[in-house]
């Protein structure tokens, strides 16, 4: 008898996890999403299939209770902790907070789930970045994050090949979202934007999200360790 497929979204309340979370559910799997806060939390709309839950990413045992909920899980999709603090990021103590969010935050949520996604042959999609790839003088935290998420990802997918788990990760460009609504706003970067971006257009998280559908499917079995931009050609001008 064919059961259904469990799958954790971090960050899937808004966004681009949201996104995913909407994709999966059309795939057929039965989908957790979390948020941090209550507000948005109470605004993600009911839905079959579909639970949310608060997560700390940052707190080891506000993980445990969450996977700990798992009788099973097929796919892991660390969404959570895609944070940036600008210009504020060169402060040590602000640094240390992007890096634990996004970089460590990730390894808590792999590391918790390991043993489930084991038993299941399953799989993980971190969230790189653009920043994975080039320098950010604005946002040195975020840049360093998810050029670590990049590394993190290839090296547990060599680590946890022959458990039967695939890593992958998915680099996002320029996606529009409640997070970037102002840059799209501001006639003037958007043009920039656009005239770098070959597609000539800002992406939307059903662009990301069918992406990461394939890489959870036996379609992309063969499929470890890499890293794949979801940008336009954003990445290759």
């Amino acid at each position: 008898m064919h059961r259904t497929r469990r799958a954790i979204i971090t960050g899937g309340a808004r966004g681009i996890g949201y996104g995913i979370a909407l994709a999966m559910l059309d795939a057929g799997y039965e989908v957790t999403v979390t948020g941090l806060f209550e507000e948005e939390i109470a605004a993600v709309p009911e839905r079959a299939q579909l639970s949310v839950n608060r997560l700390d990413v940052t707190q080891a045992e506000s993980v445990s209770e969450l996977v700990g909920r798992f009788d099973e899980l097929d796919a892991l999709v660390n969404c959570a902790g895609t944070i940036s603090r600008g210009g504020a990021e060169y402060d040590i103590a602000t640094f240390q907070k992007v890096i634990d969010v996004n970089l460590t935050g990730t390894m808590r949520m792999c590391v918790a789930s390991r043993p489930k996604l084991a038993a299941a042959r399953g799989t993980i999609i971190n969230t790189a970045s653009m920043l994975s790839f080039f320098g950010g003088p604005l946002v040195p935290a975020y840049t360093a994050s998810k050029g670590g998420v990049m590394q993190l990802t290839k090296s547990l997918a060599v680590a946890w090949a022959s458990e039967g788990i695939r890593v992958n990760a998915i680099a996002p460009g320029w996606v529009e979202t409640e997070m970037t609504r102002s840059l799209v706003a501001d006639k003037t970067r958007s043009a920039q934007i656009l005239e770098r971006t070959p597609q000539k257009r800002w992406g939307d998280p059903a662009d990301v999200a069918g992406v990461v559908v394939f890489l959870c499917s036996e379609a992309a079995r063969f499929i470890t360790g890499a890293i794949l931009p979801i940008d336009g050609g954003y990445a290759v001008t």
